[in-house]
C-alpha cells in the first residue's frame, strides 16, 4: 500500500508542471484568459455532479466563507491561470517553472511575516537562496539586466504568479474553510475563478481573438483539464490521505527537475547555465526553508501523547 503511495507520489509533480509543458504551444493558438476560463469551466463541470449533493450539505459554512472562497479563486485561478498562459507567451516553460517552484519558500517568509516572527537561521538562509534563484534566472545571470531594466515580462508575471499561490495557499489553512470538504471546496474555488475569468475571455474575444476551434487547440485544453487540474489534484489529496502532508510536500521537490527536463524534452527549449544555478538555488533554499518545518512535523508526530494527571480527591 504505501509503495503504491510511493509510486503514484513521485508522478504526480508531472501533473502539476504539466500545466507549463501544455501551456506553452496552447497560448500559440488559445488566447490566454479563454483558455485559463475554459480550464476552470470545464473543470467544475466535471466535478459539479459529484460534489453537489456535499455542497448543499455545507451551505451555511460556503456562505458564511464565499469572500475568501472568491480571491481564493482570484489568486488561484485568475493570477495562476490567465495571467500565467499570459506570461507563457513571452517566456519560456523552463523559466516558468523554477521561478514557480520557490512558492514554497515565499509561503515560509509570508508565514513569519504575518506570525510576526523572526524565521530560524537555516530557514532564512533556504530563503534567501531561493529568492536569489528566482534572480538568476529573471535576469539571466546578468546583473546589468536589472541595472538597465531590461527584464522579461513574462518571468515577471511568473514571479507575481508565485507570490499569489503562496498567499493562496496560507488562505487555504484557514481553519473555517477546513470545515468544507476538500473536493467541495476545489470546486467552488475553481468555480469562482472560471466566473471571474469569463469577463476577460469576453473581452479577448471581442478584440478579435479566435476561439478555440481546432482539434489541437481542444486536445490542448483537453489535457490541461485531465492532467494540470484534475490528476494533479486527485493524486496530491491522496497523497495528503494515504502518507499524511509532510511526506507528500517531499515529493513537490521533484516539480522543477521534471519541468526542465519536459521543456527540454517536448519543446525543444535551451537550458543555459544560468537555469542550472537557479535550480541548484532554489533546490537548496526549498529544502532548507522547508526542511525545519518538516523535521519538526514528524517528531511531534512521533511525541507519545500526554498523559493527563489524576484529580486529586
Amino acid at each position: 500500500m504505501q509503495l503504491r503511495a510511493y509510486l503514484i507520489l513521485a508522478v504526480m509533480p508531472l501533473f502539476f508542471v504539466s500545466n507549463l509543458i501544455l501551456g506553452r504551444p496552447a497560448v500559440e493558438s488559445v488566447p490566454p484568459w479563454t483558455l485559463a476560463a475554459l480550464r476552470w469551466l470545464i473543470v467544475s463541470a466535471l466535478l459539479a455532479p459529484f460534489v453537489w449533493p456535499t455542497v448543499k450539505r455545507h451551505a451555511a459554512a460556503i456562505r458564511a466563507e464565499w469572500r475568501a472562497i472568491l480571491l481564493l479563486g482570484f489568486l488561484g485561478m485568475w493570477l495562476c491561470g490567465g495571467l500565467v498562459y499570459l506570461s507563457l507567451r513571452y517566456t519560456t516553460a523552463t523559466n516558468g517553472t523554477l521561478i514557480y517552484t520557490t512558492s514554497p519558500v515565499i509561503v515560509v517568509l509570508l508565514a513569519a511575516i504575518l506570525a510576526r516572527k523572526p524565521l530560524p537561521f537555516l530557514q532564512a538562509i533556504g530563503v534567501t537562496l531561493g529568492v536569489l534563484g528566482v534572480f538568476t534566472v529573471v535576469l539571466k545571470g546578468d546583473l546589468s539586466s536589472l541595472l538597465q531594466l531590461r527584464l522579461n515580462m513574462g518571468d515577471l508575471g511568473f514571479v507575481i504568479a508565485t507570490i499569489a499561490w503562496s498567499v493562496y495557499s496560507l488562505i487555504l489553512k484557514r481553519k473555517r474553510l477546513q470545515t468544507i470538504p476538500i473536493a467541495a471546496l476545489f470546486f467552488l474555488i475553481a468555480l469562482s475563478g472560471a466566473i471571474l475569468l469569463i469577463p476577460f475571455m469576453a473581452i479577448e474575444l471581442a478584440q478579435g481573438e479566435a476561439f478555440p476551434v481546432t482539434g489541437r487547440a481542444w486536445s490542448s485544453i483537453g489535457g490541461i483539464v485531465l492532467f494540470a487540474s484534475l490528476l494533479s489534484f486527485s493524486t496530491y489529496q491522496y497523497g495528503v490521505k494515504t502518507v499524511g502532508p509532510a511526506v507528500t510536500s517531499v515529493f513537490m521537490y521533484l516539480l522543477p527537475c521534471y519541468g526542465v527536463a519536459l521543456a527540454a524534452l517536448f519543446l525543444g527549449e535551451d537550458l543555459h547555465a544560468y537555469h542550472a544555478a537557479g535550480l541548484a538555488l532554489v533546490m537548496l533554499g526549498i529544502v532548507m526553508a522547508s526542511g525545519a518545518g518538516l523535521r519538526d512535523m514528524i517528531a511531534r508526530r512521533r511525541q507519545p501523547a500526554p498523559v493527563k494527571a489524576r484529580r486529586r480527591r
